[in-house]
């Protein structure tokens, strides 16, 4: 009778190993993912929220308030060279995220929910995505009808073209 509780209690672990992923598309055919340790929210904001500066990268998108603090919005497929959103959107899928004390909006097409993944289902991206995403990448989930990229939050936030 105990060895059936012990085999229980292994199997509830079990199930809790991995990591948690905020799992979103970046446009109609690209998925991703981006670590919760380092996802503060996910919303959605309304156009009239972002308001556009002036002399700034294509991919930023302006500037937001997000609990009474000034972040800059970044159109993020625009930022990894993909087709990216449609201007004429009415709202934006906005992920925030916080490296060490940086904070970013992220836009995105839409955002999916959440996933867990055991450490060895991330793969190398070589081969398997473009070479220019491969610097913001963690590595990739192939699965059967789609490969998920692993965002990095870090190179997205250290990224050059946020510094232009």
């Amino acid at each position: 009778m105990n060895s059936s509780k012990i085999t229980l209690s292994t199997k509830q672990i079990h199930n809790k190993l991995g990591d948690g992923y905020l799992r979103f598309h970046l446009n109609r055919q690209t998925s991703a993912l981006l670590s919760m340790k380092h996802t503060q929210e996910a919303m959605i904001v309304p156009f009239e929220a972002v308001t556009p500066m002036p002399n700034m990268p294509t991919c930023i998108l302006g500037l937001m308030n997000w609990r009474s603090r000034i972040i800059w919005a970044i159109d993020l497929p625009r930022m990894l060279n993909l087709e990216y959103l449609d201007n004429r959107l009415r709202q934006y899928n906005v992920i925030v995220i916080r490296v060490e004390s940086v904070l970013l909006g992220l836009v995105v097409q839409d955002i999916k929910g959440t996933a867990k993944l055991m450490p060895d289902d991330i793969r190398s991206p070589l081969g398997h995505i473009a070479s220019s995403l491969v610097p913001y990448l963690r590595g990739c989930v192939i699965q059967e009808k789609e490969i998920l990229l692993v965002l990095d939050a870090q190179a997205i936030v250290q990224s050059s073209i946020l510094c232009e």
